[in-house]
């Protein structure tokens, strides 16, 4: 696997590639975009900070690139949506800077309300001025946090340490989550009429863009303190400067901006405003935070290697982390029941069903069905397929993909049902888990209980005295050793269907030879690489 590195990422993070003989790793700091976009097809993967627009002109070019590795929280400087629709998975690193930017905030705020950045600059000039820099206290501030998400909350927890009363809004959080923190949730509106100091730390998107306009600063109390160190363009930046100069905002601290480097003339008066606290977007920008980033976006790239799930996909559905690792066998078992499917229908696929039944019919089975839709439709198209664009690629064929679930389990307690449909004809396999490994324990209407292996050999025919030791024989001749048996039937010579596990691969004569001694009405090798 080869990835590029384009922007400056910690050797401690790196680490982790560097060491594994699979991946060769090109550190290319500083390229043009001509010059990324000449080179990018060789890659495998990308691991970037801000400082690289990934956009669909890149990913148009980079024609063998599976995964774009975001060594951060935001994702606004890759396209996502244009990702999605090649294939690309675009991971990040939610959690390795949250603390980082939490603290960051509070140092923007305890500097705005001490003059930190004045004072300094005075004193350092020679000058000894004290009652210039008289500041304000955090204690019975009432302060408002807008996103209650990772860093967010850190930092509610920490302006009530600092016995600040904190209002917090974010429609996308349960209550109890505010309740555990300590904040009172209210809307945007009661946030700007009733804080003295408002703090953004909301993702940027459509919703969010210009959230604190003129229409909120209108809202707000005169000397309002307001913090942005979370992304360029929530806070409205000519609100902001209007605020400060007419005196409603009275200090104010700014960490990330809509341009970056800022140059334009809004933004060099926004600037130099004395009341405003700025940093060049150092929110993330600690060496503990550095390396928790790369550390986290380098396990993600090699867990996608060794075909693991992976839990900072922004483009992939995740599971509740807290069931996991209880899911984790069941992609084993969803890839080889879409394996050993996928070769029992003869003909075009038209509808999927995946049935979850038991206990884990009370989880959300979305990630499972878009893993068995991805390793069905990987087989039956010429195209790439993955669990990003698997659902897209569905819906361009016509496909019919359904998904059920009841809490009845039957015999089970956890089983999986695929069911494959098309040229008129009906395929249901069931599987479940054995200590952890994949059994399959139902074919059409079968009873069957066998594990999956990589050679296997499938035949339906009227049971008659017999049968076995024909197939016995016709395998014996050709030197094909037989693991294990498992026969299925509904009644004494009736039809009967049996399932062996080989040792080697079944070649086509002697499929021939086995159909003329067994007049089996159904017969098919099968390879099933996942098991």
């Amino acid at each position: 696997m080869k990835i590029i590195v384009t922007d400056e990422v910690t050797d401690e993070g790196l680490a982790l590639l560097q060491a594994d003989p699979r991946i060769t790793l090109d550190v290319r700091l500083g390229l043009s975009r001509e010059a990324l976009h000449a080179c990018i097809g060789a890659y495998d993967a990308i691991i970037t900070r801000s400082g690289t627009t990934v956009d669909r002109a890149l990913l148009d070019a980079a024609t063998n690139l599976k995964i774009v590795a975001r060594a951060g929280v935001g994702i606004d400087n890759v396209d996502v949506e244009a990702a999605s629709e090649r294939g690309v998975i675009v991971v990040n690193a939610p959690f390795g800077n949250t603390n980082s930017a939490a603290e960051h905030t509070l140092a923007l705020l305890l500097s705005a309300c001490r003059h930190v950045p004045a004072a300094h600059a005075s004193l350092k000039s020679g000058a000894w001025k004290r009652a210039p820099f008289t500041g304000v206290e955090l204690k019975g501030k009432t302060a408002g946090v807008i996103g209650l998400g990772k860093v967010g909350g850190r930092v509610a927890t920490r302006l009530k340490a600092f016995e600040c009363d904190v209002l917090g809004c974010d429609p996308y959080i349960a209550a109890k989550r505010a309740t555990d923190l300590g904040v009172r949730l209210t809307d945007l509106d009661e946030l700007c009429r009733t804080c003295d100091i408002l703090t953004v730390h909301t993702p940027l998107n459509e919703e969010t863009r210009g959230l604190l306009g003129p229409a909120q600063f209108a809202l707000m109390k005169p000397g309002v303190i307001l913090l942005n160190v979370a992304r360029g363009g929530i806070l409205d930046e000519a609100a902001l400067l209007a605020g400060l100069e007419s005196g409603r905002v009275a200090l104010a601290a700014v960490d990330v901006w809509s341009e970056e480097p800022p140059s334009s003339d809004l933004l060099r008066r926004l600037i130099a405003q004395d009341r405003l606290v700025v940093t060049p977007h150092l929110g993330a920008n600690t060496q503990e935070a550095q390396v928790n980033v790369a550390v986290d976006v380098s396990r993600e790239i090699l867990n996608w290697l060794d075909r693991l799930p992976l839990e900072n996909a922004v483009n992939l559905p995740r599971f509740d982390p807290a069931v996991l690792d209880q899911m984790r066998p069941y992609f084993k078992l969803m890839a080889v029941l879409a394996e050993f499917g996928l070769q029992l229908l003869k003909g075009g696929l038209d509808r999927i069903t995946f049935a979850y039944n038991g206990a884990i019919a009370h989880h959300d089975c979305s990630p499972l069905t878009v893993a068995g839709l991805t390793a069905l439709l990987d087989r039956a198209t010429d195209q790439p397929v993955n669990m990003v664009n698997a659902g897209l690629v569905a819906e361009r064929m016509g496909l019919v993909v359904e998904e059920r679930k009841s809490s009845q389990g039957g015999a089970f307690s956890n089983l999986v049902t695929l069911t494959l449909e098309g040229g008129g004809q009906t395929r249901v396999l069931s599987g479940t888990l054995f200590e952890g490994s994949p059994r399959i324990v139902r074919l059409r209407d079968y009873a069957m209980d066998f594990a999956p292996e990589p050679h296997m050999l499938l035949l339906s025919y009227l049971d008659r005295p017999g049968m076995i030791g024909r197939i016995g024989t016709v395998l014996g001749r050709h030197d094909i050793n037989i693991a294990f048996m498992n026969l299925g039937r509904r009644e004494k010579k009736g039809e009967a269907m049996v399932i062996l596990s080989v040792d080697s691969p079944v070649p086509t004569e002697v499929l021939v030879e086995l159909q003329q001694a067994t007049e089996a009405d159904f017969l098919q090798a099968l390879h099933l690489p996942s098991a």
